[in-house]
């Protein structure tokens, strides 16, 4: 099955959030709730629908997804702030 843009982001943004034992009917949901807005395009009224729905199932899922063990801001800034360390310990080596 061919999916359109929005159903191929749903899915792709469902298979990160790693929430398939969790929500397997909310995904089916989802996916199928997207496969309506790629589908609606002669029905502005219907697609503002099952866009609004899907909206509200995928801030849903996106609440149960868990916590990301690394990839936020906080990271981010740990990141480059051990970056600086480095460079300057290199600086005052020489």
């Amino acid at each position: 099955m061919i999916l359109g843009v929005v159903a191929n982001g749903i899915k792709e943004e469902v298979a990160n959030l790693k929430v398939d034992d969790q929500a397997p009917g909310m995904i089916a949901l989802a996916l199928s709730l997207a496969r309506a807005v790629d589908s609606s395009a002669k029905n502005p009224a219907a697609k503002a629908v099952a866009a609004r729905e899907l909206r509200a199932v995928m801030k849903e899922l996106r609440a149960m997804a868990p916590i990301g063990e690394e990839g936020d801001a906080v990271d981010d800034f740990a990141r480059q702030r051990e970056k600086r360390r480095e460079e300057a310990r290199k600086r005052r080596a020489g």
